[in-house]
Parts: C-alpha cells; structure tokens; sequence
C-alpha cells in the first residue's frame, strides 16, 4: 500500500487483532477510514466494542467502527474461540467502556459505500472470516476493482491448519464466504499460516512490553500474556503467532523482505476433513482454463517481525484518548 492509499480493516477483534490496530494506529502515516467487524473470535458487536476500545487506546478514537455479520453465508453462527481470546475477546482484560453513538451502515454496506465513493483509494485488510467481505461482494461484485488492493490474513497452503488438520481458523469459519472472495478475483494477496507462524513473540517480548510502562504496552503485555498461556497449552511452547499483525504490516508496505508466489488456490467447501481447507492446484489443466483462481500468496518473512512489532508498541505515550465512534449494526445483515 502506498502512502496515496487508506486503509479499511475488516476484523473479529481478538487478542491478535487488537495488536494488529495498536500497531496500525501508532503509525501516523497510516490512515484507517473505517474499521468493520465480523464473528469470529468473538461476537461481531463485542468485536466492535473490543475495536473502538483499542482505537481509543491508541490515540484513534475518532476510527467509525461498523458491526457486520454474526452469521456465515450458510446461517450457522460463527464459531467463538473464547479458549484462545478469553471470554471478551482481549484475553480478559477490561479496557475503559465506550459510549456507543449514532447509528451508521452495517459492515458490508459502508465497505461498498466507501470503495464506490472513492475508486481506487481504499486498501482492505482482512484479518477474521471472510463473511462481510463475501456480502459487500454480493452488493457490488465489481469490488475488487473499486479497491486499491485486498490482504487477507487466511488459510493453509503447505502446513497443518489451526482449526483442524487442514483448515486454517479464518477460513474455516466460513469457507463459502473464503471461497467468494478468492474467486472474485483482483489485486488480492493471501498471509496464510506457513508464514504467520513463523513470525512470533515470546517471553523476551512479553518482558520488554512490561518494561516499558505505558498503557498501550501494559494493555499489550496483558493480553499477550493470555495468548502464550494459551500457545504452550495448546503447542508446548510459550510462543505466540503473530497472524494479524504480521498481514497489517505487509499490507501496509513495512516489511521488505517478504517472498510471494502466484498460486492456483481453491477452498473446500463440502462437509467432512477437508471443510476449509485451502487447496493448491497443482493440476496441469488449471492453465488451460482450470476452475482454481490465481492468488498472490506470502511464503516468505524474515523472521524477525516480533521484534518489529514490539518497537512499535512500545512507541506509544500516555496520551489522553479521545472516546471512539461505535456504530451498531442497523441495516440488513446475514443474522
């Protein structure tokens, strides 16, 4: 993304999500127009006041935040991961309440009023499923077009899934909304588990966070002490993946190191194992007119983004912050 370019995040705020928008919103050079939420980690409202609670955090109170899909394309409700984000989403930890105001366009709605009142200008980032992405494409299928670019923090290409065996978390959560959006096609590039797993904070991270004694950073190192109990549960090492801030910096443009391949890619939509799975297609036919969309994919980082990261945090000040914008979800939605 280019400096002529703002951003609109679409996310299920979680704990790596919060630290996604804290690293984007202490950049002054990025400007976030809008923050839309989906089920995911969370419930899409309390993602949304998980969201403008963090913005405000970081001095972005003035963010609109925009409540989307509770449900996927197939109306099941989404599944929540309170095992991994704590019962609200942040790991547990309570940041001031929000005074929610005006009533505003729900999540697919404001992404296609903002794409088609400024072509061109918007860069997406999606960093949870897929599902107001998918309906906002169902409002405007020429989306895509009217975008600047897409990431999307999402699947397994040549790894185990996080999910289940072969199915990334994001993806899986709604695989026909995945599916929609790989194969609406444009300038879209995929941040998926072989990378973000590779990119992680530890102890040494978590340590520096306390250190710095800021609320931004006491906030960080709270939550970030709740995903690594949940990693070495869930992995036998207190090391945290850094999915969602790792796709923010690289849509971003922060990352220069970074290796991508053009991949023919599908998701698995039917019932059993394969349910969200993302597929490579390595079939012969696929360039004679095969069904499987061509995708940018990430499948190299330096390694080193934790570290990155852990600077930018600790960049922040004790500023007063102003009370953010948080707009309940008013028009039609998948429920």
């Amino acid at each position: 993304m280019n400096n002529a370019h703002s951003l609109l995040i679409d996310c299920d705020t979680g704990i790596d999500d919060a630290l996604a928008l804290l690293y984007l919103a202490l950049d002054p050079s990025v400007d976030i127009r809008a923050v839309t939420t989906v089920g995911g980690n969370i419930d899409p409202l309390r993602a949304a006041d998980n969201s403008g609670r963090v913005l405000r955090l970081a001095g972005r109170g003035d963010v609109p935040v925009h409540v989307g899909a509770e449900h996927t394309l197939g109306a099941a409700r989404h599944e929540y991961a309170p095992e991994i984000h704590g019962h609200n989403g942040l790991g547990d930890v309570e940041l001031p309440e929000l005074t929610p105001f005006g009533e505003r366009p729900a999540a697919a709605e404001e992404l296609v009023r903002l794409a088609r009142r400024s072509p061109g200008r918007h860069h997406l980032l999606a960093l949870g499923p897929l599902t107001n992405l998918a309906n906002a494409l169902r409002l405007e299928p020429r989306l895509p077009e009217l975008l600047a670019g897409i990431t999307v923090m999402g699947g397994a290409i040549r790894r185990q899934g996080n999910a289940t065996p072969r199915a990334e978390a994001n993806v899986h959560n709604d695989p026909e909304a995945a599916r929609t959006v790989l194969h609406a096609g444009g300038n879209l590039t995929l941040v998926p588990l072989d990378v973000t797993m590779t990119e992680t904070l530890d102890e040494a991270a978590h340590a520096e966070l306390v250190g710095a004694n800021s609320p931004v950073t006491d906030f960080a190192a709270a939550i970030l002490a709740y995903y690594l109990d949940f990693y070495e549960t869930r992995y036998g090492s207190r090391r945290a993946a850094c999915h969602d801030p790792l796709a923010a910096a690289i849509a971003v443009g922060d990352l220069a190191e970074v290796g991508t391949e053009e991949l023919a890619l599908d998701v698995r939509t039917l019932p059993g194992p394969e349910r969200g799975a993302t597929v490579l297609d390595t079939r012969s036919e696929h360039s004679a007119g095969g069904h499987s969309p061509t995708v940018r994919v990430v499948t190299r980082t330096s390694g080193t983004f934790g570290t990155r990261l852990c600077e930018r945090l600790r960049s922040a000040d004790a500023r007063t912050y102003a009370e953010p914008a948080v707009h309940p979800r008013t028009t039609t939605e998948r429920r």
